[in-house]
């Protein structure tokens, strides 16, 4: 600070300085500010000073107040003789000793040095001030989220179903399910997040121009053709891993030639018109062998060779029919939501395909036409209704996959979970939400992580616990939308339930020592920047690992709440694991109120000292807003 007063004194010539220009002052230390908090410190100063204009000895306290934490403070002096500075040897002996960086040596602290420490003379004598400490502390090199897990670090070569793949449930919503508008931002907005698996339900529009709509509800209509243009733009954005669209199609076969037509102009080579390699399709390829690659979910007909044989003929108004047996208890939560059209088509020539029915239920028979020029588009992603496990393990190729609504599967979770895993450990599996989620809610994604299924469409328009989840799950990874599946999920032998971990358990012991909080969002009900913040650290697993533990409540303190409580959690399956940070405002003895949250897999928690970034409740970085704790476990 002292070194740095020179810049400074032009601004005070004058004597007078006020809260905007402390802002802009401020910025000038590339250190992030929450105005609320900024205008209350100096609203403060002011009411000592019975005056609107601070001067340099007022803006010293300011920044103090706002950046000098007490917690940096006394680790710095527990590694700084003098407490002034950090030699390069100092600093080596904290990186290896409180932040577990075994390998850190005299490169790793110079590059430190040389990234945050802002005062030149110290620098150039390859040591660290405490200006230079807190700057390192704050950053990114020390968010509690792994440094090593935020570019892609899993191997991409496992076939496709060995991974937990980024999905969304009807997309092109973005609020909910009955009367909400239809919207490209849906589609954008998804891709940037990382998303793999768009849902475009489509239905006959006029002019021969298919849309995209939630079919029978009153939600606005996008064409077909735009929603394609926006995948082709964004597709590949955040990541470079292949997209999957999963077609709800209520198309005529007239406008599924449409489509099919609009998927080739438009996508051009993106798309995925044949197999890579062997015609014979014996095992998915993988998301590295797919990269930059569209894949179509939808029913097909006939097999991947004949429409490879097919692949340079004009197929346009051919169809083919596919013949499934519906099950009335399906009604309740099926994907489709009316027939797919009036029968009245003739086509040139007509495959038939057709699935017996397994005898426990009702059962009528439906009949759908599909476009040959659509059906051929389909390789590796091929919709296959769900009739059973046994079924599946008989009769299902490794291309075909399935949707089962969130009711079916939670009972499948609950009475057959062994079955499921290994059904997930072959084919690719979607859980969609149940239909009477009018108002776009989420199920917990979890209980259908722990059981291997890949698709877990959720709602990505809908904000809450169940995105944070979803969120924090596919930080992993370099945020690229595929996370290797642990093996006892991979594995066709497993015996692995959730219920029942047994020799898959590989306990972790975690403490978590919850520090303080830094400049938290202030309380809706705070005229200043105060809030009364409590803390909660969840673990969401399998069953026996779901915990939670809450913080005590420091009254009226967002800018410094201190706490320094232990938290310790034992975890049987940490592969599975995600931790979240939660920060309420108490408003009363019942209720709080969201202040922030981070959510992120165990395994990607950072040892040491470490700071946790708060998100907002739809996502957005609350910068500067943070945790600070210290991370243990083995």
């Amino acid at each position: 600070m002292e070194e740095n007063r020179y810049p400074l004194f032009n601004e005070f010539r004058t004597g007078k300085i006020d809260l905007d220009s402390t802002m802009k002052l401020l910025e000038k230390f590339h250190i992030p500010f929450d105005f609320e908090h900024v205008k209350h410190v100096f609203k403060k100063t002011l009411d000592k000073r019975k005056t609107h204009m601070i001067n340099i000895e007022d803006f010293r306290a300011i920044y103090r107040a706002l950046v000098h934490r007490s917690e940096f403070r006394e680790l710095f002096c527990a590694y700084s003789p003098n407490c002034k500075i950090l030699a390069a040897t100092d600093l080596i002996e904290f990186l290896r000793r409180e932040q577990y960086e075994t390998e850190a040596c005299e490169t790793t602290a110079l590059e430190i040095i040389l990234k945050y420490e802002p005062i030149e003379e110290v620098r150039r004598r390859r040591q660290m001030s405490f200006e230079g400490f807190i700057r390192y502390m704050s950053s990114e090199d020390c968010s509690v989220f792994k440094n090593d897990h935020k570019t892609v670090y899993q191997d991409m070569n496992h076939p496709l179903c060995d991974y937990f793949i980024s999905s969304s449930h009807n997309t092109y919503l973005i609020s909910d399910q009955l009367v909400g508008p239809s919207h490209l931002w849906g589609y954008t907005s998804a891709l940037l997040k990382g998303c793999r698996c768009l849902e475009i339900d489509c239905w006959d529009g006029s002019n021969n121009e298919p849309v995209v709509y939630h079919g029978h509800t009153l939600t606005s209509k996008i064409p077909f053709c735009s929603v394609i243009q926006v995948i082709d733009k964004y597709a590949f954005v955040a990541s470079d891993y292949p997209v999957v669209l999963s077609l709800e199609n209520h198309c005529s076969p007239k406008q599924q030639e449409v489509m099919a037509d609009y998927l080739g102009s438009i996508l051009g080579d993106k798309l995925l018109t044949s197999t890579i390699g062997d015609t014979v399709v014996t095992q998915l390829p993988s998301p590295e062998a797919l990269k930059f690659k569209i894949l179509i979910k939808n029913k097909k007909v006939g097999t991947i060779e004949e429409g490879m044989l097919r692949r340079h003929t004009d197929s346009h108004g051919e169809t083919g029919v596919i013949s499934e047996f519906e099950y009335l208890s399906d009604e309740d939560e099926t994907d489709e939501k009316a027939p797919l059209y009036p029968r009245s088509h003739s086509s040139k020539r007509k495959r038939e395909h057709i699935h017996s029915p397994s005898p426990r239920k009702k059962a009528k028979m439906k009949k759908m036409k599909i476009a040959i020029a659509l059906s051929d588009l389909v390789v590796y992603t091929k919709s296959e209704k769900f009739v059973s496990f046994e079924h599946s393990l008989t009769n299902q190729k490794c291309f075909e996959n399935n949707s089962i609504g969130e009711v079916r599967a939670r009972k499948f979770v609950k009475h057959s979970a062994k079955e499921f895993v290994s059904h997930t450990s072959r084919f690719i599996t979607r859980i969609y939400p149940k239909g009477t989620r009018a108002n776009s809610s989420n199920y917990n994604p979890q209980e259908f992580w722990n059981v291997g299924c890949q698709m877990v469409a959720l709602n990505f328009q809908t904000p809450g616990l169940q995105m944070e989840l979803q969120d924090g799950k596919f930080l992993d990874n370099g945020g690229c939308g595929y996370i290797l599946k642990p093996e006892f999920l991979r594995n066709h032998n497993s015996t692995f339930t959730p219920q029942n971990v047994g020799r898959y358990s590989k306990p972790m012991s975690l403490s978590i020592r919850l520090i303080s909080g830094h400049q938290l969002p202030p309380s809706n009900l705070s005229k200043t920047n105060k809030a009364d913040p409590l803390v909660t650290i969840e673990i969401y697993g399998v069953p026996e690992d779901q915990a939670k533990k809450k913080s005590s409540v420091i009254k009226s303190n967002a800018l410094s709440p201190r706490w320094d409580e232990l938290f310790s959690f034992t975890v049987q399956v940490p592969e599975l694991a995600l931790i979240r940070f939660c920060v309420e405002d108490e408003i009363s003895l019942v209720a709080n109120e969201f202040l922030g949250q981070y959510t992120l897999p165990l395994l990607s928690l950072s040892k040491g000292y470490r700071n946790v970034p708060l998100l907002s409740k739809d996502g957005g970085n609350l910068e500067p807003a943070s945790l600070f704790v210290h991370v243990w476990y083995y």
